[in-house]
């Protein structure tokens, strides 16, 4: 608390404590004193002195006037004690199947609900409802060839649905079967270590924090992870995913910007061999899909890999921006040529209406999905599991 004194106060303050020396000289020798006063005296005038400089809360507290104040602080008067802040609750935590629902909550309100008004806007299923049916999956993004798998397959059993829900339950049982088809997990086999990660994909797709939440994942799972900074050829990419190396806890080895990226990923499984790593992760630079010399660079890439250790990669993980629909379908097409992709990263399904595309790529090419990116956290990366993913797909989620 902070209080008020004039300069007088002060001089009240010595005073009392002349009479308290006074009272003092009375006591051992009167004689020195030019009145002949009791000693008493002396003393309740020191006590009175002294008790009028204190801040006597009702008496005179000596507390500022608001012209006195600092700027910013309220009047002395209504300075109060601050009471103890109340402990803040715990949020509680979202599972991760929350967390996939609301991921998907845009991609439902897209891709399941516009399905789900053909049928809700008709009191039969009849022919007309069917062409209003193709048309509608054809406009998705799941791609042409698997609307058509899927309108066949509701054509066909047509017969037996009479009602819209009856209709949603065929549509949903067509699209598990798709998207069970691709659920095979990433697995890390323990006889190859380091287990090589070769993570390719076009720059935008979420490649450096994919890389990220993968080692960070492993590393919760207690294995040893090193990344190598091979995309040496974008500005700021290797300071980016150092970055996010760090975060994760992972190793990290990289070069000089505009070094041969095939050299760094050779570095960087020479050093997880050296350092006894669990697993090595290798960003590659993003490609054009189009560009047909940057894809031989990763052929390139791969190839000195399996002949430092035979058989690596061990991996090869291609990252998709679900956000661009039917576009990333031909880039895991030009991938997989390139390439031979064993895992698929679909990423910013929490930012898309578009991310029905995983079931065309589901359809189309015979190549798992390892992982379903809702959003930026850490643990925002999941395995993907095909019945946790449709669960969430047609559960409307939408705020």
């Amino acid at each position: 608390m902070n209080y008020t004194f004039k300069a007088h106060d002060y001089i009240i303050f010595i005073l009392s404590y002349v009479f308290f020396a006074l009272f003092a000289i009375d006591l051992s020798n009167p004689a020195l004193l030019p009145v002949d006063l009791p000693a008493w005296i002396y003393l309740v005038i020191a006590f009175i002195l002294n008790a009028w400089v204190l801040p006597l809360p009702g008496i005179h507290p000596r507390l500022p006037k608001p012209e006195e104040l600092p700027p910013g602080l309220p009047p002395a008067e209504e300075i109060k004690a601050i009471p103890a802040e109340k402990p803040v609750p715990e949020k509680e935590a979202v599972s991760a199947q929350k967390k996939l629902e609301k991921g998907l909550a845009k991609t439902h309100k897209g891709f399941i609900d516009r399905i789900a008004s053909v049928f809700s806007r008709h009191d039969r299923i009849d022919a007309a409802v069917l062409n209003e049916l193709e048309e509608t999956l054809v406009g998705t993004d799941i791609g042409i060839k698997t609307a058509y798998k899927i309108f066949e397959d509701l054509k066909k059993d047509i017969a037996s649905v009479d009602t819209a829900d009856a209709a949603m339950e065929k549509v949903r049982a067509e699209i598990s079967r798709i998207l069970s088809q691709r659920e095979r997990r990433l697995e890390i086999k323990d006889e190859s270590k380091p287990f090589v990660i070769m993570v390719s994909g076009v720059n935008g797709s979420g490649k450096t924090t994919t890389i990220a939440k993968i080692a960070w994942l492993l590393k919760n799972q207690g294995r040893s992870v090193i990344v190598a900074a091979a995309d040496t050829f974008r500005a700021a990419a290797i300071e980016q995913l150092e970055h996010w190396a760090n975060k994760a806890g992972a190793d990290f080895i990289k070069s000089q910007e505009g070094a041969d990226p095939t050299a760094v990923a050779y570095d960087g499984l020479e050093a997880a061999i050296k350092r006894g790593h669990d697993v090595l992760i290798i960003d590659t630079a993003g490609r054009l899909h189009t560009r047909e010399n940057l894809m031989e660079e990763l052929k390139k890439t791969k190839r000195v890999l399996d002949k430092k250790m035979p058989g690596a990669p061990n991996e090869v993980l291609l990252v998709l921006d679900a956000t661009i629909g039917q576009n990333a379908i031909e880039q895991t097409r030009q991938f997989n040529n390139a390439l031979g992709v064993t895992g698929i990263v679909l990423t910013k399904m929490d930012g898309s209406s578009k991310g029905g595309v995983i079931v065309g790529i589901a359809d189309e090419f015979d190549i798992p999905i390892r992982f379903v990116g809702v959003g930026e956290a850490m643990d925002d990366l999941q395995e993907f599991d095909a019945g946790h993913f449709v669960d969430a797909l047609f559960k409307n989620n939408v705020d």
